[in-house]
């Protein structure tokens, strides 16, 4: 039995270099002052869509992604590790969009691929941590959910068998089929890069970046289709520009504060027996451990 799969995932800033310019006037974030990287849970999905891969020959792996140009980026990571193609939704007007401004993005370019099977995505994105995207996909597809998963452990032909893990323990839970599995950082990490992939894909791009290129590769693209990655407008997923980006989204950011901190103290120690036993006598009165 062979499987669509859908990964959404998203280029996210590196929040571990938050500054003060990290904030638009209008709320939105400044993505072109920070690093951008591929959100890690999402990475943890992609691993578990491309294991159902390998045991389901003849499935396919195809990332789903919206933001700036720069977003391609997201797609090709998603080839070099084992995925099959790609669509970067990309548009002004999906600009400032929050959870349910995106998810109803998201929803509409799935109902345009059509007949997906599973869609996985990572619990939550780290730069809003609002575990909210996948679920909202799964609630405007009409799509059963399963959150929080750190192993999908089996598909049958109309069955999906998940293993869940909570803050008090683990659970295994059926659903039927299309579904949306939203992963958790503690499922198994991605695989790295492979090679020949790598050699393969390296020059694959959308129709934008081939416009914007210095070189001209038309005749490379031409001979190898594979290359040419799906760039989908607003237009092409038939959304409705009001339900879309800063005008759909009810929610805006009011603040964001680079946090610091800064040692007031220190303590030097030797590596003593009697100095250690007596840091961690410290450190479990004060309750830093323990």
């Amino acid at each position: 039995m062979s499987l669509k799969i859908i990964v959404l995932a998203k280029q996210v800033s590196d929040t571990r270099n938050v500054g003060k310019d990290a904030m638009k006037a209008d709320g939105t974030v400044n993505r072109a002052a920070l690093p951008a990287i591929f959100n890690p849970e999402d990475l943890n999905a992609l691993e578990q869509a491309l294991r159902l891969k390998e045991e389901h020959p003849g499935s396919t792996v195809t990332l789903l992604t919206m933001g700036p140009g720069r977003a391609a980026d997201i797609i090709r990571e998603g080839l070099y590790r084992g995925a099959d193609g790609g669509y970067l939704l990309t548009d002004r007007a999906f600009a400032g969009a929050d959870t349910l401004a995106t998810s109803y993005a998201l929803s509409c370019a799935v109902q345009k691929i059509k007949d997906v099977d599973i869609i996985v995505c990572g619990r939550q994105a780290i730069d809003g941590d609002t575990a909210q995207v996948g679920p909202q996909v799964a609630e405007k597809l009409g799509y059963p959910q399963i959150t929080y998963a750190e192993e999908i452990l089996e598909v049958t032909k109309d069955k999906i068998k998940v293993k869940r893990r909570l803050e008090r323990g683990v659970e295994i839970v059926e659903s039927s089929l299309p579904i949306v599995v939203t992963v958790n950082s503690s499922a198994p990490d991605c695989r790295p890069r492979n090679a020949k992939l790598l050699q393969k894909y390296k020059y694959a791009k959308t129709i934008t970046e081939k416009q914007e290129a210095d070189e001209d590769y038309t005749a490379l693209f031409e001979a190898r289709p594979y290359l040419n990655l799906r760039e989908w407008s607003v237009n092409d997923v038939n959304c409705e520009i009001e339900k879309a980006g800063l005008s759909g989204s009810p929610t805006k950011v009011k603040k964001i504060e680079n946090v610091v901190f800064q040692i007031k103290e220190s303590k030097t120690i030797s590596d003593s027996d009697e100095d250690i036993e007596e840091l961690m006598k410290e450190l479990i009165a004060n309750h830093t451990i323990g």
